[in-house]
């Protein structure tokens, strides 16, 4: 039988022609006279994108002064920009950077004056990693939207050009103009541990539309969308941040399944792409990864695409850019292959010696450097960073949450929540789905909790909880786990004696899971199971005891409280499966095709 690889690959719809290119330049006469005036040691530093510690540029905590001290020999933000003249800074909450949103906003700021103020001083490009869904460096108050896969279920683009706007303004209201997103990667591989939900879905071609269109909508708030992981990440059973992935797609293949999202992001003027650390043997046979592959990015992304705007690598503190190559090499390779911006070294000062050696060496042209920093600077001045590079004033008070946006979020959830099961319900009418709080007044809610992605309240069984009972349940809680125990399970199905139904949610059930025996041993109560599938929609192929099965494709509060507006029934579920699910007991074999999904 073939493979899904190769059927998805035949099926494929080819992309209507899209007009290659990069961004369009804005008047270059600014960039070119900055980059006239600067030295080779300021442009070495415009390539860099470094983490920093603190909430402050000045003032951080002793902890995250220690923390700069350790990785740089620094104590501050503004210290280390002094340094090394760098280009861009990428926040993180694990960094203590993002805080709260007028902290973020401050902290922006602090970084603009500090950089600004060094001789020759130049605006800084603020990035962060704001995927939404199950990676986000913004937590709450600002607006938390679905994740990608999420987002495919719905299938609109309108709502993924309406996710770049609104997520776009409330990143600009704080100071960061650069978002690492959207992940541009077609979800071939349903085992993929680095991917997954944060890919738009498994069809090429409604890849591409999203991409293009959460591109289109980040371009109109004013902030530099990010296409990722190039040539495609997302057919590997190996985590690049651990390992070295190897992509086995024939160049035909690549053409099939990668390619589409790339294309159309260029096409819709993509600010940058990021390249993933990944060997695909049939774009470059030399075993090097995409991130250090001429072939790839001059090759296939610079001549093929046509792309003229900003590449920037995965961090180079991942695994699968470090194992063959050493990191006083990694960023000079990369800037050779035809990358321009590098990003977080694991040491900078190693990484920032070994460019600026090479390049007064002769290995590394300064023409190639001064063709990265050109385009640094072009992104600079089509962002505005050069004439306005502060965050306005009461801007966060009057974008950051705001109520439209909030509301925004939580229409978008509905359409996305996705009924993959509905059986039979009391009496042999319709299914047992929608629950109402007359027939089924008591409720119980278990399942995992999976920490909560950035900034969310969580955890989810709580969320669900709370969200049944303002809709007139009465609901008990108890978290379960990703892996309960006997004992756990055991308590489950004793609280589910006297209730009227159980809601639980699921998170990557496999076909040993103990989650997979807690919810047979609560089917075998009688009591009608609501499974609601937290992260990957696959959870459904090991759990066919359940009476109905939702999938959200993320456990973030928006989400979960759109699942539980679902199941009583407030709203139809609208999604679709934006990726197929195989059989539990024969993968080879699809148990529910792109496109399924029920309602009522």
């Amino acid at each position: 039988m073939p493979s899904r690889r190769t059927v998805l690959a035949a099926t494929a719809g080819v992309t209507a022609a899209l007009a290659v290119g990069g961004p369009a330049h804005a008047d270059e006469r600014r960039p070119r006279a900055l980059l006239s005036r600067m030295t080779v040691e300021e442009k070495v530093g415009q390539v860099f994108v470094s983490r920093v510690h603190g909430h402050s540029a000045t003032a951080p905590d002793p902890a995250d002064a220690d923390a700069n001290l350790a990785d740089f020999g620094v104590r501050t933000g503004a210290e280390l920009l002094a340094r090394y003249r760098l280009g861009g800074v990428i926040y993180f909450a694990w960094a203590h950077n993002t805080r709260t949103p007028q902290q973020i906003a401050d902290l922006s700021d602090g970084l603009q004056r500090a950089s600004l103020g060094q001789p020759r001083g130049l605006p800084v490009l603020i990035s962060t990693d704001q995927e939404h869904g199950a990676v986000c460096r913004v937590g709450r108050p600002a607006t938390l939207f679905p994740g990608a896969m999420a987002i495919g279920a719905g299938g609109s683009r309108d709502d993924a050009r309406a996710l770049g706007r609104i997520a776009g303004r409330e990143l600009r209201a704080m100071g960061v103009r650069h978002n690492y997103s959207p992940v541009a990667d077609v979800n071939v591989d349903p085992a993929n541990p680095v991917i997954g939900v944060r890919s738009f879905g498994a069809d090429p071609d409604a890849v591409a539309g999203l991409v293009a269109a959460e591109v289109e909508g980040y371009r109109a708030a004013g902030v530099a969308a990010t296409a990722k992981h190039f040539p495609g990440h997302g057919d590997t059973a190996v985590d690049s941040h651990t390992g070295f992935p190897v992509i086995t797609h024939t160049r035909q293949e690549w053409e099939a399944l990668d390619a589409a999202p790339f294309r159309a992001a260029v096409a819709a003027g993509v600010d940058s792409v990021m390249t993933a650390h990944i060997v695909v043997p049939s774009l470059d046979a030399s075993g090097d990864p995409a991130t250090l592959s001429r072939p790839v990015v001059t090759g296939l992304l610079r001549e093929e695409l046509g792309y003229d705007g900003v590449v920037v690598t995965d961090a180079l503190d991942m695994a699968g850019v470090r194992t063959k190559y050493g990191d006083d090499r990694v960023p000079v390779l990369a800037l050779k292959a035809g990358v321009d911006q590098l990003l977080n070294p694991p040491r900078l000062d190693v990484a920032w010696n070994a460019v600026l050696k090479a390049v007064r060496d002769g290995e590394l042209t300064v023409r190639r450097l001064d063709e990265a920093v050109l385009r640094i600077l072009r992104l600079k001045e089509r962002l505005g960073l050069f004439d306005d590079p502060y965050t306005a004033p009461d801007a966060v008070a009057r974008t950051v949450g705001a109520p439209e946006h909030l509301a925004a979020a939580d229409l978008l959830a509905e359409r996305t929540t996705t009924l993959l099961v509905n059986e039979v319900g009391v009496g042999g009418v319709g299914g047992v789905l929608p629950l109402s709080p007359r027939t089924h007044p008591g409720l119980l809610v278990v399942g995992a909790d999976p920490a909560s992605p950035t900034g969310t309240t969580g955890p989810p069984t709580g969320v669900l909880a709370a969200a049944l009972t303002a809709q007139g349940f009465r609901t008990t809680t108890l978290p379960t786990g990703t892996a309960p125990s006997a004992e756990t399970i055991a308590q489950a199905v004793a609280a589910a004696d006297g209730v009227a139904a159980v809601v639980v949610a699921t998170y990557n059930v496999t076909a040993d899971s103990a989650q997979k025996t807690l919810v047979e041993r609560l089917s075998a109560t009688g009591r009608p199971v609501i499974a609601v599938a937290v992260r990957n929609p696959y959870d459904v192929a090991h759990l066919p005891s359940v009476t109905a099965c939702l999938a959200t494709y993320g456990w973030t509060d928006v989400e979960l409280r759109a699942a539980a507006r679902v199941i009583v029934g407030v709203v139809r579920p609208q999604g679709k499966l934006p990726a197929p699910v195989q059989r539990g007991d024969d993968p080879a074999r699809v148990l529910y095709p792109i496109g399924h999904g029920l309602t009522y």
